[in-house]
């Protein structure tokens, strides 16, 4: 009976991982949305950020490889502005493309 109990347990421990695994990448990915909503609706009206929208696609073309003046302003002032935010370059760009 102690057997079958045990197996039970360890099967269910086994069959939850992946389920806690799932959640937590799929909560990174929302807060990193969130964020980035955030980021993307704020802005939407700044003079720097759509200035820097060109500039976004070339970084975001180039995997970030592409750094012009302009998107590294609008990051700057992003940043300054939500020294909290906890998203990459990249996906401060795909925000600013989003607007």
């Amino acid at each position: 009976m102690k057997c079958s109990t045990m197996a039970t347990v360890l099967l269910g421990c086994v069959l939850a991982m992946p389920v806690m695994a799932f959640e937590s990448t799929t909560d990174v990915v929302v807060r990193s949305l969130y964020a980035s909503q955030q980021v993307t609706s704020s802005f939407a009206n700044d003079k720097v950020v759509r200035a820097a929208h060109d500039d976004a696609a070339s970084f975001v073309a180039s995997n970030g490889e592409i750094r012009g003046a302009r998107i590294e302003v609008a990051f700057q002032k992003i940043r300054a502005q939500y020294p909290d935010l906890t998203v990459t370059d990249l996906e401060l760009a795909e925000a600013i493309l989003a607007q």
